[in-house]
């Protein structure tokens, strides 16, 4: 499944409309109750459950839709979290881009609010920025943990979907620990994204950087991704996006403040850039070494510009995608085979995994 980026003029998602529906039954079974026979007393508990989901879903989206902004990076639109109260809003970085400096409108502000950036981490897709002046009443929004997260569990994303700032839509987390890989360059792979949450809630273009919320008010997630399907007219393939974990973002945003960039990232590396190869059938035959770092763990094995790499340890890595996968699935300091082909030779060696 091919994933792409949620912001203007890209991808978008589905609610999944019965959910109410199901989530209403189930709060008014009781096995001794008239409510099982259709009698009075199961008319008047159905309204009473609605009233009470609808009092909780405004009860959230008051609370947590102020710490929400709609961010503008040169020509694109995107959201942002406000992460304290020192005016730090965290964001997607495919969001931020090349660009320094940002419009920030928040929910309570009439113009605008200048912002510049603290650090942007492509690798994990994640951006710091900061409010040049921080308004009176800037609320920061609560992060929650991966603990907090459960299949099936409600959730609200809130965001600026094609402009519309302060908009919500609703959903379930659809499934947890995705690891999905951002479309690239045509000189190589986007990245690849580890544990990510998976959710029904619909995930439209400008989206990317706001908040998956759950009916607690704690923002589990970063919505940034949404799937698609090239079989599919348009491309998007409805009822399927991706959000970083909270955990994730509270790790790299941390970091971020704390020292103008990330220090521990906890993600192994090799020390290469590649771009996916294809054989004389046009298939993808594996991930061609385009730069080789300096002193990196690829350079003490012996690997070099030319190589294409086709296995690391026990997983084929036919694409540049497919060995970012492969790579997020390891440990820095882990000790791995490397299979490549140089000269149409088949060699393999033993390397020492960096930080990325």
């Amino acid at each position: 499944m091919d994933a792409s980026r949620i912001r203007a003029g890209l991808r978008s998602a589905a609610v999944a409309v019965p959910l109410c529906a199901a989530v209403l039954l189930a709060g008014c079974s009781n096995p001794v109750s008239p409510a099982r026979k259709g009698g009075p007393t199961a008319q008047a508990a159905l309204p009473m459950v609605a009233d009470d989901l609808q009092d909780r879903y405004q009860r959230v989206i008051k609370d947590v839709l102020p710490s929400v902004v709609q961010l503008q990076a040169g020509q694109a639109l995107g959201s942002g979290v406000v992460y304290d109260d020192r005016g730090h809003i965290v964001t997607n970085a495919h969001v931020v881009g090349t660009e320094k400096t940002f419009k920030v409108t928040t929910a309570s502000s009439e113009e605008p609010l200048s912002a510049s950036l603290v650090y942007s981490y492509p690798e994990q897709d994640l951006a710091v920025i900061k409010l040049d002046r921080v308004p009176a009443g800037l609320r920061p929004a609560v992060f929650g943990g991966s603990d907090e997260v459960e299949v099936g569990q409600i959730v609200l994303a809130m965001g600026s979907p094609l402009g519309l700032s302060s908009s919500v839509t609703q959903g379930i987390v659809s499934a947890t620990g995705r690891t999905v890989s951002e479309p690239g360059d045509s000189d190589g792979t986007g990245a690849t994204l580890t544990n990510m949450v998976q959710t029904s809630a619909a995930i439209n273009p400008g989206n990317s950087g706001g908040a998956l919320v759950n009916l607690d008010g704690r923002v589990i997630g970063i919505p940034t991704l949404g799937a698609s399907d090239p079989g599919m007219e348009g491309g998007a393939a409805p009822g399927i996006g991706f959000a970083i974990p909270a955990s994730t973002v509270r790790t790299v945003a941390g970091q971020i403040i704390s020292s103008g960039k990330v220090t521990d990232s906890g993600r192994a590396a090799l020390g290469v850039t590649v771009r996916t190869v294809v054989d004389d059938g046009y298939r993808p035959a594996g991930a061609a070494v385009v730069t080789v770092q300096a002193g990196g763990p690829a350079a003490k094995a012996g690997l070099r510009a030319g190589d294409v790499i086709t296995r690391l340890g026990d997983t084929p890595t036919g694409s540049g995608t497919e060995l970012a996968e492969a790579l997020a699935e390891e440990e820095p300091g882990a000790r791995t085979a490397v299979t490549y082909q140089r000269s149409g030779t088949a060699h393999t060696a033993q390397v020492t995994l960096g930080e990325q």
